[in-house]
């Protein structure tokens, strides 16, 4: 039958109803209706990434030994041009277990997400049904009769909200928001094991370097207690020198059990960052000397951090997450607009009253907490705080990390010039020590002297490597902060195979000890150690 032209005009003065009901309902909550439409027609605010500050340059930025040019920082590590490092590094990101923890906490998000997508199809799905059997006996009762009757019934329930106010699609929004927050974890967590298990590597060179140091200065204080007491028996020198002497070489002697404790903690430290149960590392590790930096780094600007940083960038999506969640708060304050159907099937045999029955209905709903705004509006302002907090978070986080850029930029320079002087004074002390074990000979000096410069020698050069080491570790630390390493999981993993020899000592990287029979250990190789291993990737 064609409609007719009043049908016609009363449909269309419907649909005029609901679209200035529509505008109303828009105007009466906390988006306009312009908004809205910009919105995309979604209530709530629209996320825009937060001002962050930020300086303009580096602190030591006119210092010669620092580059205005972007790094390139998916392998930092391999500046040391130490295999032995790079292996590690290797075995680390397949094999580390806190890796595989954010790894599954990216699976979790991804899941999470697809469960929120699902929320824009129809929410409630139920098919029902049951079937009986009645046995009636009549009795007294003249109505009913004896018989027995077999009913059934089939059913099937839907419901469908509708996404009016995008209350699903900012719960989408959010949902996507936290899964970018996991994987900038993930990163996150990638950064810190790579510079974790670089810092453990320099600081086993260094304390390999200081127990070396430690056994050839007990040597040449053997050396120094045996002439003394030589003299004590020739009647030139008192027993005093004697025991002097035996104090310091058991000093000396009693250094060494601690720096190997230091060692085998630090070992053991590398094992758990590998990934494996604490093993011996020597045959793996050898001996080596303490890496060294090339003369100068890339550092970019500061405003770098702000997108290559995992932890800056995870800081800001969870204000994008917390943001999303306002929107799906505000939602609250709009009628919830469904769509309704049911289809039920009944059967009854033997049919005295019907034998089936289709019953079905299908239509609009809507459930709208009206006496509940105070609620709903103080809900709102609560997910505003947790923004504005989250905000907060995230400019700190910034700061943070330009701090700790800065701090390894220092420690990378004057870590330099401080190990420069202490080279300095560890070879005068070697003269000194000489100087003054000529003279003791020819009885120009007393013993005491002797154990003076001795002692200081010791402490010189526990320093001075500790010094060396702490050029490695400030660049190390560089890096990290610049958030460098977690390109890595964007390409083949680095290699974890055999590694090969540590690099030799390059001439003029430590400081030569005086002429003695004893001398300091040479770099030694490392034993390959095989092994299974898995590798963690988000998907």
């Amino acid at each position: 039958m064609p409609m007719t032209r009043p049908a016609l005009s009363l449909c269309t003065r419907g649909w005029l109803r609901a679209l200035v009901a529509l505008v109303l309902l828009v105007g009466a909550g906390c988006t306009g209706p312009l908004q809205y439409v910009r919105n995309r027609f979604k209530v709530g605010p629209e996320y825009g990434r937060p001002a962050a500050p930020i300086a303009p340059d580096w602190i030591d930025q006119g210092d010669k030994r620092i580059r205005g040019d972007s790094p390139d920082l998916r392998q930092w590590w391999t500046v040391f041009n130490d295999p032995v490092l790079d292996s590690l590094v290797g075995t680390a990101y397949q094999q580390n277990i806190s890796l595989r923890e954010a790894g599954f906490r990216i699976l979790a998000a991804r899941d999470q997400k697809a469960i929120t997508v699902g929320n824009l199809f129809p929410q409630q799905q139920a098919l029902s049904g049951n079937t009986a059997r009645i046995v009636t006996r009549a009795g007294a009762n003249p109505i009913l009769q004896d018989g027995t009757f077999s009913t059934g019934m089939a059913g099937f329930n839907l419901a469908w909200e509708l996404d009016f106010w995008g209350r699903f699609r900012r719960a989408i929004e959010a949902a996507d928001a936290d899964l970018d927050a996991s994987i900038e974890d993930y990163d996150d967590v990638l950064v810190t094991l790579l510079g974790d298990v670089a810092n453990t590597y320099v600081e086993i060179r260094t304390l390999q370097q200081q127990i070396a140091y430690s056994e050839a200065n007990a040597a040449l204080q053997q050396q120094t207690l045996t002439f003394a007491e030589a003299r004590f028996r020739g009647g030139t020198a008192s027993d005093l020198d004697v025991e002097q002497a035996r104090s310091n070489l058991e000093q000396t002697l009693g250094l060494i059990p601690q720096q190997k404790i230091e060692l085998r903690k630090a070992e053991n430290r590398l094992c758990v960052l590998l990934g494996t149960p604490p093993t011996n590392m020597e045959p793996r590790l050898g001996k080596a000397p303490i890496p060294t930096v090339p003369p100068t780094v890339a550092l970019g600007v500061p405003s770098e951090l702000l997108s290559r940083r995992p932890d800056i960038r995870r800081a800001e999506r969870h204000v994008a997450a917390q943001t999303a969640r306002i929107g799906i708060a505000t939602s609250e304050l709009y009628p919830h607009i469904s769509v309704t159907g049911s289809l039920q099937y009944f059967s009854v045999k033997p049919a005295n009253l019907f034998d089936h029955l289709f019953v079905g209905s299908a239509g609009p709903a809507f459930q709208w907490n009206v006496l509940q705004y105070g609620r709903l509006l103080n809900n709102i302002r609560l997910q505003d705080a947790r923004a504005q907090e989250l905000v907060a978070n995230y400019q700190t986080t910034v700061l943070q990390a330009a701090q700790e850029a800065e701090n390894g930029v220092i420690e990378f320079l004057q870590s330099q010039d401080r190990a420069l002087h202490l080279r300095s004074s560890v070879d005068a002390s070697n003269k000194a020590v000489q100087l003054s074990l000529v003279q003791y000979k020819g009885g120009l000096v007393d013993f005491n002297r002797v154990a003076l410069l001795e002692q200081n020698l010791v402490q010189q050069q526990n320093v001075e490597a500790q010094a060396r080491g702490d050029i490695a570790i400030g660049l190390i630390d560089v890096y990290r902060a610049l958030g460098g390493g977690w390109e890595i999981r964007l390409g083949p993993p680095p290699p974890t195979g055999e590694p090969l020899p540590p690099p030799a000592n390059p001439p003029g990287n430590e400081p030569e000890l005086i002429e003695q029979p004893v001398r300091l250990p040479a770099a030694g190789t490392s034993a390959p150690q095989g092994g299974p291993s898995f590798a963690v990737s988000p998907r």
